[in-house]
């Protein structure tokens, strides 16, 4: 099968698309035969092994062979299913994610844990995009966050691929949702149901007096003060340096405040209410541009410049 490698840590430029052998069906996992992926940060930061000390997990000084084949996101039809899987079958269209990579592939097998079936009508390109993207904007404000619904949130970052689900979700749990982005970006987030809309560029998110209920930043740039000044509880998403990520995890260590940084983790639960979610129109993913597999190394590229609006897709063909 052909498929996405890397033996080396670096930028697009080190992944080599080649013939690769087809990964054998496991107990409790499923196979499929890929569709659709979309772009994470999380691909090029496990692709360049940044933060360094992921590379205690990924490999020290360079990728394990575990590793070889990067990410995340998927879509596809299943094509068999392992011993222990009761939820899926053959021939099933699915969508979901796995940090441990593989998806940038013709097949992959994945635990059936982490999949979800695609609803009615949707195309892979569309649902590929949703898992890390959606599976984070939903944890960070119903799981972690705790939103209830009459509560105001204030999400930074709203245009991105977590943002632009995050203001949707938000919206779909009965919250007053203010967004946080450029200003040429302004009417994009109007359009996904933001009540108020705060560009950056005009004004700084550094300095807003605003009061909500909840924080949630997409970007990683707000500080331990934006959080306490602006909310009453906070969830974080990544950081924009290593300092910034050491000041924020002091500071939460020993204030008061009740901060959460985390990692999503996927599980078919999840992925079926986003499933539903889109299912009723409260969700409509929005890729900004879709390429071929062939191109995957530039579509990386592309998102490293983080000015994504929405997603960026990759399709099989």
């Amino acid at each position: 099968m052909k498929a996405f490698t890397k033996t080396k840590y670096g930028g697009p430029e080190v992944l080599q698309l080649e013939e690769v052998a087809k990964p054998a069906l496991k107990e409790g996992h499923v196979l499929v035969k890929v569709a659709a992926n979309s772009a994470n940060p999380a691909d090029w930061h496990i692709m360049r092994g940044e933060p360094v000390l992921a590379r205690f997990a990924f490999g020290l000084f360079k990728p394990k062979s575990k590793y070889k084949i990067p990410g995340a996101d998927f879509a596809g039809v299943i094509e068999e299913v392992g011993s222990h899987v009761a939820h899926f079958k053959k021939g099933d269209r699915v969508f979901g994610e796995t940090l441990q990579g593989g998806a940038f592939a013709e097949y992959l097998c994945v635990a059936a844990n982490v999949c979800g079936i695609m609803p009615a009508g949707t195309g892979f390109a569309q649902m590929a995009s949703v898992p890390i993207a959606g599976l984070t904007a939903l944890q960070a404000l119903i799981t972690h966050g705790k939103l209830k619904a009459g509560e105001s949130v204030l999400v930074n970052g709203a245009s991105g691929g977590v943002g632009h689900f995050a203001v949707q979700i938000a919206k779909a749990y009965g919250a007053t949702v203010t967004g946080v982005c450029s200003g040429k970006n302004a009417d994009f987030v109007k359009t996904l149901g933001a009540d108020q809309v705060i560009a950056y560029d005009q004004e700084n998110i550094h300095q807003h007096q605003g009061k909500y209920n909840l924080i949630l930043d997409t970007h990683g740039n707000l500080s331990h003060d934006d959080y306490t000044r602006m909310g009453e509880r906070g969830v974080g998403v990544g950081f924009t340096t290593m300092g910034h990520m050491i000041a924020q995890t002091l500071k939460g260590a020993i204030g008061k405040f009740p901060l959460t940084q985390f990692t999503a983790q996927a599980n078919t639960k999840d992925l079926e209410t986003l499933a539903l979610l889109i299912q009723n129109g409260a969700i409509t993913v929005h890729i900004e541009k879709t390429y071929s597999y062939k191109e995957i190394p530039e579509a990386i590229r592309y998102i490293e410049a983080m000015r994504t609006r929405g997603k960026v897709a990759m399709v099989w063909e």
